[in-house]
């Protein structure tokens, strides 16, 4: 599948629409669970992730294992862009991501789906995951001092 389709995909119209912004934040933050948000959120980034970084691991490692691994590495290029702009090493994101990684991978065992539950709710829940991930990541950073 090429990018275009994919985007296409994912937020409902092509890339470059007036639409897509809109679309992908409706579609992301109301999505049936975390492993689908993340489906929808960002589609350019998760296009090339998907294919770069997550198919080639997944080939030499478990898919679940794999899946943290590329959370983790988008974690890094976010350090790498918070590094070269504050001028010191931060790891932030790469943890922060990797909570959200193992986020994905609990809510998908648990098998939890939130389809017929209203936009609202879903938007809150899928928030509240991310904010907990956030929460956990500044506390670990107090106590371990990573960035």
């Amino acid at each position: 599948m090429k990018l275009y389709e994919y985007v296409k995909k994912r937020n409902g119209v092509p890339i470059g629409h007036p639409s897509s912004l809109r679309n992908n934040l409706q579609r992301s933050l109301g999505a049936k669970n975390f492993s689908a948000f993340w489906n929808f959120r960002n589609p350019i980034f998760g296009y090339y992730l998907g294919r770069k970084v997550f198919k080639p691991l997944k080939e030499i490692l478990p898919s679940d294992f794999a899946l943290i691994l590329t959370f983790v590495f988008c974690g890094m290029v976010h350090d790498l862009v918070t590094t070269l702009i504050r001028g010191r090493l931060s790891f932030f994101f790469s943890v922060w991501f990797m909570l959200m990684g193992i986020a994905v991978i609990i809510t998908q065992f648990s098998k939890y789906d939130l389809s017929e539950k209203k936009w609202t709710y879903n938007a809150v829940i899928n928030l509240l995951i991310i904010g907990i991930c956030v929460l956990i990541t500044i506390l670990l950073n107090n106590y371990l001092k990573f960035y």
